[in-house]
């Protein structure tokens, strides 16, 4: 077929032309001929600068695209005006449908999705990219659930088999404390020999011995693991956690909430009900909580779309999530170890959408610990603007895998944030910014309203 190469003009995600920065786009001559002005739409909508341009995009395009080939775009009519329809929603702030986001799934290049997710992600949170000063704490391995796509269990009596005493419990702590910590992340294997007096110690030994440090701990399963070992509703595990000095829950567990697809990699872990109950049943007693969504495994497009059509709803109720965190599935030892790993293009697709589709979430976090620090730095352009933080001692992921580092320092993450052209800014659990003097540190004033003050 003949094509017509046309050399275009480079525009930035805010439609800005980038001075001297052009890039041949090759079309079929007859698609072009019957589609001018969309073609022309097309053209200045999908293309990102080339290596000659502005730091951020030049980093997307070699990260991505290396060596920058010419960029072929086909898209029918009709797909061309369902996209042009979703573009004006987003950019009037409409929310998007569940079809909206199945098409923008299969049908819409990664570049027009970062483009758009972009728009949201400044409308929300400007110029900021956050980030937190935390360490990890995975008080024991030993699960009494064998999930598929779990790198992290082990056997009772098995050699990699371990169990934290109080008084390790109580060193993490410290050093938590000792490092300027502002929050200590506890999530872990069901002990099925331990009872649910263990894990509300874990809590209340981290709290007693640094009371200033957030306690953000136990998963929607494990709450679910903890009303069945105590024949007690939600409700009431909650309250005695929180009594010892629970702060705020993690979005783990949730995997994809689709049951057919939960059949297949966690088949005897709380169903999507149960976690969403459990969510709704926290937020009632003022826990703020995060959501997640585990992706690049079994499912398909419409069982991500479902899952995140099935948190906004819940937000929509609630108002208690506090943020989003994609998880890109490592296959590395793993029951699913046939899988092959997602790419970096699947994961800032994943980031993307989800800030389309999560219109009432205020963040999305690109988790690096599971991207990579490179493609974490690229998703600040494609929706995402929290990095999570340093997260030190993490090992559910490294299990699985995962080739980065245990840990970043503050310096690091400030790097990885300012080369992507943002600027970084600490945050607590609860985001509000960290005014820090060393180790010492006290809360200021929520991120949003750092984002008013300087809109």
């Amino acid at each position: 077929m003949d094509t017509f190469v046309l050399p275009t003009e480079c525009h930035d995600f805010s439609m800005n032309p980038v001075p001297g920065a052009r890039h041949p786009v090759v079309f079929p001559s007859q698609w072009l001929l019957e589609n001018p002005q969309w073609t022309r739409r097309t053209i200045e909508c999908r293309l990102l600068v080339n290596s000659a341009a502005t730091p951020r995009y030049s980093l997307l395009l070699s990260a991505l695209l290396s060596p920058a080939p010419n960029f072929t775009f086909a898209m029918s009519a009709d797909h061309a005006r369902q996209l042009a329809a979703i573009e004006d929603k987003v950019l009037a702030g409409d929310r998007l449908s569940f079809d909206d986001g199945v098409f923008l799934d299969e049908h819409v290049d990664v570049l027009t999705l970062g483009r758009l997710a972009n728009v949201v992600r400044e409308r929300k949170n400007g110029n900021l990219a956050c980030y937190n000063t935390n360490i990890h704490l995975n008080p024991t391995n030993v699960c009494v659930y064998r999930c598929t796509f779990c790198a992290f269990r082990a056997d009772l009596k098995a050699e990699r088999a371990y169990t934290f005493t109080d008084e390790m419990i109580r060193e993490r702590a410290l050093e938590a404390k000792s490092q300027g910590a502002t929050e200590i992340h506890v999530v872990g294997g069901l002990h099925h020999q331990k009872p649910f007096e263990w894990y509300v110690d874990v809590v209340r030994n981290i709290h007693e011995a640094v009371p200033e440090l957030h306690i953000k701990a136990w998963t929607g399963v494990e709450i679910n693991w903890f009303s069945f070992i105590t024949k007690k509703p939600y409700r009431w595990v909650l309250e005695q956690l929180i009594d010892a000095g629970l702060g705020s829950m993690p979005g783990g567990g949730a995997e994809i909430f689709d049951e057919e697809v939960r059949s297949q990699i966690c088949e005897h872990k709380a169903d999507s009900q149960h976690w969403i109950d459990i969510h709704r049943e926290a937020h009632t007693l003022g826990l703020r909580s995060n959501a997640t969504m585990l992706y690049g495994h079994v499912e398909q497009a419409r069982h991500r779309i479902d899952h995140l059509c099935r948190l906004r709803e819940l937000q929509d109720e609630t108002g208690g999530f506090q943020t989003f965190i994609p998880l890109a599935f490592h296959p590395e030892n793993t029951g699913l170890d046939h899988i092959p790993k997602p790419s970096g293009l699947m994961d800032l697709k994943t980031i993307a959408i989800s800030r389309l589709m999560l219109d009432n979430f205020d963040h999305i976090k690109a988790y690096w610990i599971m991207l990579g620090e490179k493609t974490a730095q690229i998703a600040l352009s494609f929706g995402a603007d929290d990095l999570d933080g340093t997260v030190v001692h993490e090992l559910i992921y490294h299990d699985a895998g995962a080739k980065t580092p245990e840990g970043l320092t503050v310096e690091q993450i400030h790097q990885l944030i300012r080369e992507a052209g943002r600027e970084p800014v600490e945050r607590d659990t609860l985001y509000r910014q960290v005014i820090r003097n060393g180790a010492d540190w006290t809360a200021g004033a929520p991120l949003s309203a750092m984002v008013a003050a300087s809109a």
